[in-house]
């Protein structure tokens, strides 16, 4: 398997504690997606009783669509980390700023 290594935002902290790639307030994805252009949402969320098992791994920013992010540059996210939390019932980007 060919794999692709990238410098990236790490997300370093994500308290949706019910996502399935939540490990102690920590998110095990590979890559995550921000938002919708319209809401800082993680687009990788998804709810889940059993987690992920890829414990080693720690998620990066793969892209943003938050174009009014001051953290955006280009559809990347160019801030040092991020935090994901919970607001109501969906998992948004904490660090979002608007321009």
């Amino acid at each position: 398997m060919k794999k692709v290594t990238l410098e990236m935002p790490l997300v370093s902290q994500c308290s949706a504690n019910n996502c399935a790639y939540n490990i102690g307030s920590c998110c095990h994805a590979r890559a995550i997606t921000i938002g919708d252009s319209t809401h800082p949402g993680c687009d990788t969320f998804f709810a889940g009783a059993s987690h992920t098992k890829q414990g080693a791994l720690t998620a990066g920013i793969g892209a943003c669509k938050m174009g009014n992010c001051k953290f955006n540059d280009d559809l990347e996210c160019v801030a040092e980390n991020i935090q994901v939390g919970m607001k109501g019932s969906k998992a948004n980007c904490i660090t979002f700023a608007a321009r």
